[in-house]
């Protein structure tokens, strides 16, 4: 689309572009003339993301979803400061350009970033890479080696120190996760509240503080379109913070499928060849980073059950209504696959 639609209709909502170009042209210096060109992007289950070209400029812009949303969600502000912060210090953080709140530019809060350059696999690998069996090793060690990269930055010296709060902060996920299962409980699923006690009642010690990106995951990651080995970026910062770095490995096992595993309402390409399976992901991590991984199980079992509640959110908005996507429809089945993957993991049958 181009400024002569000057509006675009989403959900009953609308955008209005012309107004966005405008304070683009009034807030960041150097967007050439021309007409601005709007594509956007598969929000997923979160987040709506936008590229936008004018001439050889582009940027990102990133807002929360149409209708109600959670309070203290889908917050732009927060991971707009983030990556102020986070990005000269790790710069495969996008640059932000710019925020903006003000209701007459757009109905929700947004900011504008960098387009980092290169291909998110999201779903299916691209002929580029060549066959799974080669891009499979080269995506897994990447993968790997950019969470470490991210958790031996010094958050102190790169001004994160307030971010978080380090002490407590397991304790902390866990109730506030079992917080928001409890408001957006639709089915009866099995085996959820015996989960819940093992988690409140098994917690590690925290041994470690760095930063959690909090959403590491292969398509949160940019890969050279040449050299699946590399990253160019690393996106989605709304929930980073300062914590237990193992409470990221924990999430990424959770989202790194593999083919024997039941249905999840997610796409994977991890499950093919060439792919590391989760314990070798885990093990390539441990040797790489030297952290002591013993209480593993734990994380992947909190990271399976995390994303359950995450899908369980989403279900529940479809339920009452405020969600019109038939996708949404069957996700009460993922969600009670990934309860039972948590509870076969606690249990040492999947890790």
């Amino acid at each position: 689309m181009d400024r002569t639609t000057e509006k675009t209709k989403v959900d009953h909502q609308y955008i209005d572009w012309l107004k966005v170009e405008c304070h683009l042209r009034e807030s960041i210096s150097g967007i050439p003339d021309g007409n601005m060109e709007v594509k956007k992007f598969s929000e997923g289950y979160s987040n709506m993301t936008y590229l936008l070209q004018i001439g050889d400029w582009e940027g990102v812009l990133r807002r929360p979803p149409f209708g109600k949303i959670p309070p203290k969600a889908h917050n732009m502000q927060r991971e707009f400061t983030i990556l102020d912060h986070v990005h000269p210090v790790f710069p495969l953080a996008p640059k932000p350009f710019m925020y903006c709140e003000d209701p007459a530019i757009m109905d929700k809060h947004f900011y504008v970033m960098e387009k980092k350059l290169g291909i998110v696999v999201d779903g299916q690998l691209p002929t580029s890479f060549g066959r799974s069996q080669q891009a499979g090793p080269l995506i897994s060690t990447n993968m790997i080696e950019t969470l470490i990269q991210l958790q031996s930055i010094d958050y102190k010296q790169a001004g994160l120190a307030k971010l978080g709060k380090p002490e407590g902060y397991l304790e902390r996920q866990v109730n506030g996760w079992m917080h928001r299962y409890e408001l957006s409980k639709t089915d009866d699923y099995l085996h959820v509240a015996e989960l819940e006690k093992w988690l409140r009642t098994n917690r590690p010690s925290t041994s470690d503080v760095t930063i959690v990106h909090n959403d590491f995951k292969l398509n949160n990651l940019v890969l050279d379109e040449k050299d699946p080995g590399k990253t160019t970026g690393v996106l989605d910062w709304e929930l980073a913070t300062i914590g237990d770095p193992l409470t990221d490995i924990g999430s990424t096992v959770a989202y790194w499928g593999q083919s024997d595993d039941p249905e999840i309402g997610i796409n994977f390409v991890t499950d093919q060849p060439g792919f590391y399976n989760r314990r070798e992901f885990v093990e390539a991590y441990a040797t790489k980073s030297g952290r002591d991984v013993s209480d593993i199980t734990y994380y992947v079992a909190f990271g399976f059950y995390k994303l359950g509640v995450i899908l369980q959110q989403i279900y529940y908005r479809w339920k009452i209504g405020e969600l019109e996507d038939n996708r949404f429809e069957t996700l009460n089945v993922a969600v009670s696959n990934l309860f039972e993957m948590a509870n076969l993991t606690r249990r040492n049958r999947l890790l």
